[in-house]
């Protein structure tokens, strides 16, 4: 089933990417809400219109898709589009739910070592790490925080990639390959919210 999604993301290094992930949905992108290569230029309007603009696409999701890349921080939108997404908004008589969110890490110089680099354990599992230096806070509370956490490997403290975060962090070229898979997994964790320990505000 398709769910209506928004793309949040640094426009100056990451709008190919986002070009590709509408690309990749096929059929299904007409359920996009966010901006394509064919949207109207917003730098020049207030804060106060864009932050409007946002909320009206935001509000009509179920899933929101977040390109991490080396510069992300320096965007002045993603973390309130982050934020927005997991708040429930009430409009005349209706509530929007909590959005899924799916962070896809962007490829650069190759591959993915500049936010996830791997590590050997003692065990012989590898293990991805995570460089949370470029990560926004609200995104980094809500990894690991499935509740009660559910380990892979009670030795060294694995979590599953999928389920034990409510935001997911994908590598591009996986996520690419079949987004309906992780677009899916995070509707399905926002309508079992009480299993994990949320974060909603920046």
């Amino acid at each position: 089933m398709a769910y209506k999604t928004f793309i949040s993301y640094k426009y100056s290094e990451a709008k190919d990417l986002r070009d590709e992930i509408e690309m990749s949905l096929g059929e299904d992108a007409r359920y996009y809400q966010g901006e394509t290569s064919d949207s109207p230029y917003l730098g020049d309007r207030t804060t106060e219109y864009i932050r409007g603009k946002l909320k009206d696409m935001i509000y009509h999701t179920s899933v929101t898709i977040v390109i991490i890349s080396p510069n992300m921080k320096q965007s002045n939108w993603i973390d309130w589009e982050i934020e927005y997404s997991l708040k429930q908004i009430k409009r005349d008589n209706r509530r929007s739910g909590t959005n899924g969110i799916v962070g896809v890490v962007k490829k650069v110089n190759g591959d993915y070592s500049w936010l996830r680099p791997t590590t050997v354990n003692s065990d012989g599992h590898t293990a991805i790490l995570t460089e949370d230096d470029y990560l926004y806070e609200i995104i980094k509370k809500n990894r690991s925080n499935q509740f009660p956490i559910k380990y892979t490997c009670d030795v060294c403290k694995n979590i599953d990639v999928l389920e034990g975060s409510f935001i997911s962090l994908i590598n591009e070229e996986n996520f690419l390959e079949n987004p309906n898979k992780y677009i899916n997994n995070a509707y399905n964790k926002s309508k079992n919210i009480d299993d994990y320990e949320i974060t909603r505000k920046i």
